[in-house]
């Protein structure tokens, strides 16, 4: 029997996602970005993040969700990805939970505006529906070769 995992919640616009804490290194506050120009329109720019250049990534805009105002619960939520240290940031962070592998369903091919590819699936947890990002796949590989580019 396959032991639960752990993932950190957090939200954009009205909707509540999940990231396994595997892929996380740290969740910051909202700090002062450096534009980078001629870039995708998802990159916000870079930062720098426990001493190392981070390029921040808006996930609302790359997931095609609402776009909402920054506020004091904004954060970056600072993952790996292909080596590379990324931020994205999201509306609020709200807790790091268990969550049971037979509580967990393939998603549909769409949820709100999300396309099933970057899911791993959709959770059930009390009652409310938590959809499971899937890191490696929000973004494409050509997107993973600009965050190359801006970070070097």
């Amino acid at each position: 029997m396959e032991k639960s995992r752990k993932y950190i919640l957090f939200t954009l616009h009205v909707q509540t996602f999940a990231v396994g804490i595997e892929h996380v290194i740290s969740i910051e506050r909202m700090q002062a970005i450096t534009e980078v120009p001629r870039t995708e329109e998802f990159i916000q720019g870079v930062t720098e993040i426990r001493h190392q250049t981070t390029a921040i990534i808006d996930l609302r805009t790359g997931l095609n969700i609402t776009a909402t105002a920054n506020t004091d619960d904004t954060r970056i939520l600072v993952v790996t990805l292909e080596g590379m240290q990324i931020g994205l940031i999201v509306d609020s962070v709200t807790e790091v939970i268990d969550i049971e592998p037979s509580n967990i369903e393939e998603a549909p091919p769409i949820i709100s505006g999300v396309h099933a590819a970057y899911l791993k699936g959709v959770a059930k947890v009390n009652g409310e529906l938590i959809l499971l990002l899937n890191i490696a796949k929000t973004l494409n590989l050509e997107e993973t070769e600009g965050l190359r580019e801006v970070l070097q």
